[in-house]
C-alpha cells in the first residue's frame, strides 16, 4: 500500500479528519497557484501542497507571528451567505481560522507561513518587517510605548 504523502499532523487528530485536511490543503494550494501563475518560477499544485503542508507541520497548530493557538475546526466552515447577512460580526468568529500567508523566501522563491486569518488580513501584502514598522508607528501615534 502506498504511503500517504500529506498526512495530517498529529496536533490535528482531535479536530480535523484526514479528508478535511486533504480538501483544505488542496484548495489552498490551488488558490495560491492561481494567484502566482504569472510570477512564480517553480509552480505546481504538488509543489505548493508540499510547501503548505510543511508550513502546517512547522506551525504546530499556532500562528507563526503571534503564537496564538489556531482554531482548526473552522477550516471549510466559512459560508458566504452568512457572511453577507451578518457582516463583520460573522467574520470575527473566524479570527483564529488557519490561513496561509504567502511570503517570498531566498531568491524570491515562494514560502508559506500558517497564521490566523485576522493576522493575515491585517498584514495583507506587507512583509513582516513592513508590518512591524507600521505597527510601531500606530503604537507611537496612539501614545503607547514599544
Amino acid at each position: 500500500m502506498a504511503t500517504r504523502r500529506y498526512t495530517a499532523p498529529q496536533f490535528l487528530s482531535d479536530c480535523v479528519s484526514q479528508a478535511q485536511y486533504d480538501r483544505w490543503l488542496d484548495r489552498k494550494a490551488r488558490a495560491h497557484v492561481r494567484r502566482d501563475r504569472d510570477t512564480a518560477v517553480d509552480i505546481s499544485v504538488s509543489v505548493y501542497k508540499q510547501l503548505i503542508h510543511d508550513a502546517v507541520c512547522a506551525s504546530e497548530g499556532r500562528d507563526a507571528y503571534t503564537g496564538e493557538t489556531l482554531d482548526w475546526t473552522l477550516i471549510s466552515k466559512w459560508r458566504n451567505d452568512e457572511a453577507k447577512r451578518l457582516g463583520s460580526t460573522y467574520k470575527k468568529n473566524f479570527a483564529l481560522l488557519p490561513s496561509v500567508d504567502h511570503v517570498l523566501g531566498r531568491n524570491d522563491t515562494p514560502e508559506f507561513k500558517i497564521c490566523s486569518w485576522k493576522m493575515n488580513d491585517a498584514k495583507n501584502d506587507l512583509s513582516i518587517d513592513e508590518f512591524l514598522d507600521l505597527s510601531k508607528k500606530v503604537i507611537r501615534h496612539l501614545g503607547h510605548s514599544d
